[in-house]
């Protein structure tokens, strides 16, 4: 980083991924802001710098040596696991400052010699203390996956036998008896059970059904009247249940059924072509359901007006994928369980291949990376009514 780069860095102030820091002393409370970017998007700390006017004050070449070991005792003895920093030491204007760099880190959740885990949250750090974010934070490091979690209160019973068998039928083309397994190890090869737990891709996908123990993994439906909404009259609302297939099914059922069919060349008494590609549609509806953030106990939302369709997810990107990627293929698979089954289930393309598709069919598709709501969003305006 150069003179003219952190220069501009100080002229916007403290922010989510800029720290100012006039002298440090603490190896506890310095460690506490590092792991606040390692959990949450990586970041810079500047040392000498006055974090109330923004000045430049500087370190002497004595708080340069001192603060070399203490930024190496603070990132690998008060962190949990240790962090690995960056350091430079930089003259700007006669005065000299350090650089500390804090990437987003791989083995999340970070935790100070305490235990306690901090995350950023604007320009401060803030106490991570709701499960539901602890679980999230796992879920971005190396270690977890969300639809390998455990649904605690499920049992083999709550498992469609029927289903599962069809599936391992359709994939490997023999019955599981055939290759010598039972049906618990047939389970248990595909992960729908794992250590003697129901995995929650397991029940979603196989469960009879899934909403009694996960009410909030469905998906709400509603067609509104104009384009606000706020509005209180809509002509059509659906909450859908079931195992992920009756959701991509009842899904499109729903846009089939609020969408307009036009003549695009066909019979007369045919029923015309969808206004908005049905590929584009299953491809996005698809990618809702299977790359969702299932830690966020939140429905999908289809939301229909007059101008737009919207498909709202759990979650926003994960790790480093950005908006601009998604169009070219870039994967980054987050669910990889639920990937695995939706191969043999849905006319599933994986390998980011389906986004492709459907920008080809359908390229005025808006997407938007929610960080703030923890939510991504697909916006596909409808064709102006002649």
């Amino acid at each position: 980083m150069n003179q003219e780069e952190i220069l501009q860095l100080i002229s916007q102030g403290e922010t989510s991924s800029v720290q100012f820091k006039l002298n440090v002393s603490n190896e506890q409370s310095i460690s506490q802001e590092m792991i606040a970017f390692a959990n949450t998007k990586g970041g810079t700390i500047l040392i000498g710098v006055d974090d109330k006017t923004w000045d430049i004050i500087g370190l002497t070449d004595e708080d340069i040596r001192r603060l070399s070991n203490l930024l190496v005792n603070a990132a690998n003895e008060h962190t949990k696991p240790p962090l690995f920093i960056e350091t430079q030491t930089i003259i700007i204007h006669s005065k000299k400052i350090i650089v500390v760099t804090v990437s987003e880190g791989f083995d999340k959740p970070y935790k100070d010699k305490d235990g306690t885990i901090f995350m950023k949250n604007g320009a401060n750090k803030r106490k991570v203390v709701n499960n539901e974010e602890i679980l999230r934070l796992l879920t971005k490091g190396k270690n977890l996956f969300a639809d390998e979690l455990p649904v605690n209160q499920a049992s083999l019973e709550d498992i469609n036998k029927d289903k599962f068998e069809s599936f391992f039928l359709r994939e490997f083309k023999l019955e599981y008896e055939k290759l010598g397994l039972s049906y618990e190890e047939a389970l248990s090869a595909k992960r729908v059970l794992k250590d003697n737990h129901i995995t929650l891709g397991g029940y979603l996908f196989f469960g009879k059904n899934p909403q009694f123990l996960k009410p909030a993994l469905c998906i709400k439906c509603v067609a509104f009247y104009g384009n606000n909404i706020g509005g209180s009259e809509y002509r059509d609302s659906k909450d859908i249940t079931g195992r992920i297939p009756d959701l991509f099914e009842e899904g499109m059922a729903f846009f089939k059924r609020n969408l307009l069919h036009t003549q695009q060349g066909q019979n007369f008494n045919s029923q015309g072509i969808l206004e908005i590609s049905e590929i584009a549609l299953q491809e996005i509806l698809e990618n809702a359901l299977i790359h969702r953030d299932y830690i966020k106990n939140a429905p999908i939302r289809l939301l229909i007006f007059d101008d737009r369709v919207e498909i709202i997810s759990p979650g926003s990107l994960p790790n480093s994928l950005t908006v601009q990627e998604l169009p070219y293929g870039n994967p980054v698979v987050r669910n990889n369980l639920m990937v695995s089954f939706a191969m043999h289930s849905l006319p599933y393309r994986g390998l980011g291949s389906g986004l492709k598709r459907a920008f080809q069919l359908q390229p005025n598709i808006q997407l938007i990376n929610d960080s703030e709501g923890e939510q991504f969003i697909v916006i596909i305006p409808r064709p102006e009514k002649k």
